[in-house]
């Protein structure tokens, strides 16, 4: 089966838990279908660049899964369809890059910078 990531963003005057429910909710819409969740993360809440629909910041979650096209077709339309969505981001990959993704990883790592004065 062909893998995809997922990177969708919800409102952000969801609760945490909340948002972490809707990344099991789809990640059971993939399931039904056929395909499975091979790995979630839930970003936190983060400043967008631009307002969408009047909101400045969003809960952000990133899924990996392996899954038909048909399941990631419904899981999108569903994402689509839910009012607490507001924008979805899909993309077919050869591989999934092990460990955490960019946004996980420690902000430790960037160590060429400067000291703040």
């Amino acid at each position: 089966m062909p893998l995809y990531e997922h990177v969708f963003i919800s409102r952000q005057d969801l609760s945490n838990a909340q948002a972490e429910s809707l990344i099991e909710h789809f990640g059971t819409v993939l399931s039904d279908n056929g395909g499975n969740v091979i790995d979630s993360e839930y970003w936190g809440v983060k400043t967008m660049a631009y307002k969408i629909n009047k909101n400045r910041k969003g809960h952000y979650a990133f899924l990996k899964t392996d899954a038909p096209s048909g399941a990631v077709q419904e899981m999108e339309r569903l994402m689509r369809l839910h009012d607490d969505v507001m924008r979805v981001l899909t993309i077919k990959v050869d591989e999934h890059a092990e460990g955490p993704s960019v946004q996980m990883q420690k902000r430790d790592d960037r160590g060429d910078r400067r000291e703040r004065r």
